[in-house]
């Protein structure tokens, strides 16, 4: 099925509007200010109700205890519980954290929440809200007698609940369908599962009750007070028909080695994970702050630490769930088990305008670290493509993106260079821009960058990282749709050879027998690379080593034609002036060009830096030039853009040449 705007709009035929992860969950991280602040993440808490959950995550505040902040729409507003102890509802912060239709609200300067302390302090935020099949909030009182059934609002049979005593101290017991009806974990504790009749009565829950089984005080004492958290598990309900699961509560055994890859059916964005067998931590990890190919951020729902950035994987994304890397360590060990929560990536709504998926900007370096580029309207980031604006004989485009973490760095001129570390400039992808440090493209002195940033959306752009298996095979997308351009570069890797570390480049225009070179000026080649074969809406094929080298890494960026966002498109040089109509309504915000019946540079133009009836500021992507301005390139139409042609000296509308571009409204 086309993933397209108008199907988007309609949903499933006599259904209910449609329902998405974005519109139930968000990781929103922010800078406490020591005063107030609104977090407009989007979710509807007061008119819907849910849960936000924040941790300050500062490295430089190791040595505090900071408690993970738990407030629900349940509860007294602003009382809070915390996930790794025992206490009872602290009521200090009521009414100051309220909910709202667009997110929440922090009305305290308090270190835990919204500090600055003697350095700024980072935080995150999860918010969850009450939605059928996806999450739902009980308050109920004990009356010490068993069985004990407590209704809910789920729609669904629970895959975990989280129950915790408010007027008293009291553990957090938890049922989840991995460790089955007879037994319990503790989310304040790193215990193994304890086993007892008394927890759930032996009864797994149904799709409107779950049952409590005996009069422990930590979930049924007389006249105690109790929250209990519940979260579905594969229950379908999102998406255009309805039927797309955005959370599960599954299990897993440890393999003791890298891989072990659990299938979900959708790529994870945040991930819950506990050893059910002996002592283990209540792992949380989440893109947002760094699950990618190369590391992790993590926290510990039970333990007060501030956040630890892990300089290799633990747990990282796959297209299809998650996998895990080789220092995996406690929550891969051969033979042992686990539990997890996970959670779908956003957006599933095909985007319907460019602003909401792709920016361009440029900015002045000055030397400042934590500085923000913030995208507007906000948006997280996902790639980044940036380049010195005047600067000649430097390293050309770098690119960063979110998966392979944004401290990994690759050029597109220096073709022949792996992924690299580089941590001096991008600090952060958030939810709003790019943090960049004091040094490298923010370098004090240097001339102005541009930036094009963009984000991972149905339709319009997707992104895949995966390893070379030395033999035809396909790699799984989440594009939603065929992919019309495809990039591929090797990230690391043992193949050696003149073209092995290339840009390979698909084309829906040139077929699935030809390739071009996103850091070279040659025309499209045959090629065996794609095994011949047409992507498909979830798969792409690769079939020779220099995209499929055996145990070499790699990463593929893909894009297609969304109406009114992005075009991928061809036409022929006229040798004059002609107008490219992508269907746009105001014009392309970005246009390359590349020229694939000879030879040809890969031309860039964007409104950032202007895309005027005169001369238009270019970059070539393939060189490490500095921007020119001197020639009348393209022109601005409301429906695409236009091509000048100048054959000497700005050959992009040669008379019956062809050319293969990207234009993103």
């Amino acid at each position: 099925m086309s993933l397209t705007p108008k199907l988007l709009q309609q949903g499933a035929a006599g259904s209910a509007r449609p329902v998405y992860i974005e519109d139930v969950f968000s990781t929103w991280l922010y800078t406490g200010n020591g005063s107030t602040q609104t977090i407009t993440n989007g979710i509807d808490l007061s008119g819907k109700g849910g849960l936000v959950w924040i941790k300050n995550r500062s490295t430089q505040d190791f040595g505090n205890t900071r408690n993970h902040w738990l407030f629900d729409s349940a509860r007294t507003a602003g009382n809070s519980l915390y996930t790794n102890s025992t206490s009872t509802e602290n009521t200090v912060f009521a009414g100051l954290i309220p909910f709202g239709s667009t997110g929440f609200s922090i009305n305290t300067g308090d270190d835990n929440l919204n500090g600055t302390g003697a350095n700024v302090y980072s935080y995150v935020s999860w918010t969850f809200r009450k939605q059928r099949k996806f999450f739902d909030v009980v308050t109920y009182t004990g009356n010490g007698s068993a069985p004990r059934n407590i209704a809910h609002n789920l729609g669904s049979v629970p895959g975990c609940i989280m129950i915790k005593r408010t007027d008293t101290t009291g553990t957090w017991t938890v049922y989840h369908a991995g460790i089955g009806n007879t037994k319990a974990l503790f989310l304040n504790a790193d215990s193994a599962t304890d086993t007892n009749s008394a927890y759930w009565n032996n009864t797994t829950p149904t799709s409107s009750v779950f049952t409590l089984g005996g009069t422990f005080s930590d979930i049924n004492a007389s006249g105690g007070t109790y929250v209990a958290y519940l979260f579905a598990d594969n229950a379908g309900g999102f998406g255009l028909t309805g039927n797309e699961n955005v959370i599960s509560c599954g299990s897993y055994t440890g393999s003791g080695a890298a891989g072990n890859p659990i299938t979900l059916g959708y790529e994870p964005q945040w991930l819950l994970v506990k050893g059910i067998d002996t002592t283990s931590s209540w792992m949380l990890t989440d893109t947002m702050r760094s699950m990618s190919v190369t590391d992790n951020g993590q926290l510990y729902a039970n333990i007060s630490y501030s956040e630890n950035i892990m300089s290799f994987p633990i747990v990282y994304p796959t297209a299809t769930g998650f996998a895990f890397g080789s220092g995996a360590s406690n929550y891969n060990l051969s033979s042992s088990n686990y539990i997890y929560i996970a959670i779908r990536r956003g957006p599933m709504k095909v985007p319907t305008t460019g602003t909401s998926v792709f920016a361009p900007t440029t900015y002045v370096p000055n030397g400042a670290a934590s500085r923000k580029i913030s995208t507007s309207p906000s948006f997280p980031v996902d790639l980044a493509f940036f380049n010195e604006r005047s600067r000649t004989g430097y390293t050309g485009t770098w690119v960063n993106d979110r998966l392979r973490d944004v401290k990994k760095v690759t050029y597109i001129f220096n073709g022949q260079f792996d992924e690299e570390d580089n941590l001096y400039t991008f600090e952060a992808f958030n939810n709003d821009g790019v943090v960049l440090n004091g040094s490298g493209y923010n370098s004090s002195g240097t001339s102005g960058v541009v930036l094009w940033l963009f984000r991972r959306a149905p339709g319009f752009f997707d992104e895949v990282c995966y390893t070379g298996t030395g033999s035809t095979r396909t790699v799984t997308h989440n594009l939603g749709v065929v992919p019309e351009l495809m990039i591929v570069k090797r990230r690391s890797g043992s193949e050696t050879g003149g073209v092995v570390k290339y840009w390979f480049v698909y084309s829906s225009a040139l077929g699935n027998t030809k390739c071009v070179f996103l850091n070279t000026t040659d025309n499209s080649q045959s090629t065996g690379v794609w095994n011949s074969t047409t992507p498909t809406s979830s798969v792409f094929t690769v079939e020779n080593n220099y995209v499929n080298y055996s145990g070499d890494t790699y990463v593929a960026y893909l894009f297609a034609s969304c109406p009114g966002v992005s075009k991928v498109g061809t036409y022929t040089g006229n040798g004059s002036t002609q107008t490219i109509n992508c269907g746009f309504a105001a014009g392309a915000r970005f246009v390359l060009i590349k020229r694939t019946d000879s030879t040809g540079d890969w031309y860039t133009f964007d409104t950032a830096r202007g895309i005027v009836s005169g001369n238009d500021p270019f970059l070539k992507l393939n060189t490490i030039t500095a921007e020119s301005s001197s020639y009348d390139a393209v022109d601005p139409d409301n429906s695409g853009f236009i091509v000048n042609n100048d054959a000497t000296n700005f050959p992009i509308n040669v008379a019956s040449a062809t050319y293969i571009f990207l234009a993103i409204a």
